[in-house]
């Protein structure tokens, strides 16, 4: 298990800290329960509630199963570590995360994905199609940003809020995908359906394009109005996705 901090954290944060460190865990272990992570890369990370403008992040160098709650570590914005831990962080890992908690209010958790489906769908010219109905729940919200490389550049990130806007979803093109939300339930639901149609559109696009049907436009206009309620079902889904997580990667709340 990584720990890294004193076992005794739960007593030494606020309440609110410490449930939120136990939701980003949650996170963490459901990536990994999916098969999504990337060995020991790829990040998800949480604004902590107070004025200090605090975040906390994965532990750099260990397995996405491996998170606990009291491992994730504490960072500023530019991702100095704000407290006592044998833990590091990958500071690049953090650049993509800290453009967006910076310039999104709502953006309380963001996850970055590099699943083999999207980036299989971020690397397709014509980006997310309207083929399935997840895709057609959620075309109208996803961003896309071009790619730079390594997110190693702060130059980089102006240009990609400026193009995530006001969307709670991204496709970073030939390089991952991106969710975030006002709660943990919420970037869960809509990584969770990103990453369900990009499989299905690779799935889909195997034998060729040339067959593939696009959904009615009617159709597509009907979903969009129809996935206005995904903030309602992301409160229906995750107390069940605790419960798989307790069931099958105990833990994380520790």
């Amino acid at each position: 298990m990584a720990d890294g901090a004193s076992p005794a954290l739960k007593t030494r944060v606020s309440e609110a800290e410490w449930q939120v460190r136990v939701e980003l865990a949650a996170l963490y272990r459901l990536v990994a329960l999916n098969g999504w992570d990337d060995m020991i890369f790829t990040h998800i990370s949480a604004r902590v509630p107070g004025p200090e403008h605090h975040f906390l992040i994965n532990p750099y160098g260990y397995y996405f199963e491996e998170i606990t709650a009291s491992s994730l570590v504490k960072v500023d914005l530019d991702g100095n570590i704000v407290q006592e831990t044998t833990n590091f962080i990958n500071p690049a890992g953090f650049t993509i995360h800290s453009a967006v908690h910076a310039a999104r209010e709502d953006a309380k958790f963001v996850i970055h994905l590099h699943t083999v489906s999207g980036v299989g769908v971020a690397a397709q010219q014509h980006g997310l199609l309207p083929i399935s109905q997840n895709a057609c729940l959620l075309q109208h919200q996803v961003a896309y940003h071009g790619y730079e490389g390594l997110a190693l550049n702060h130059d980089e990130r102006e240009r990609l809020v400026a193009d995530l806007g006001d969307k709670p979803l991204m496709l970073l093109r030939n390089h991952g995908t991106l969710a975030v939300g006002e709660t943990a339930a919420q970037a869960w639901i809509g990584i969770f359906f990103l990453e369900r149609a990009c499989a299905q559109q690779v799935a889909a696009l195997a034998g060729g394009r040339e067959h593939v049907l696009i959904a009615p436009d009617h159709a597509q206009a009907e979903t969009k109005e129809q996935g206005r309620g995904i903030g309602f079902i992301s409160a229906l889904a995750w107390p069940g996705a605790l419960r798989q997580l307790d069931r099958k990667s105990p833990g994380y709340d520790s």
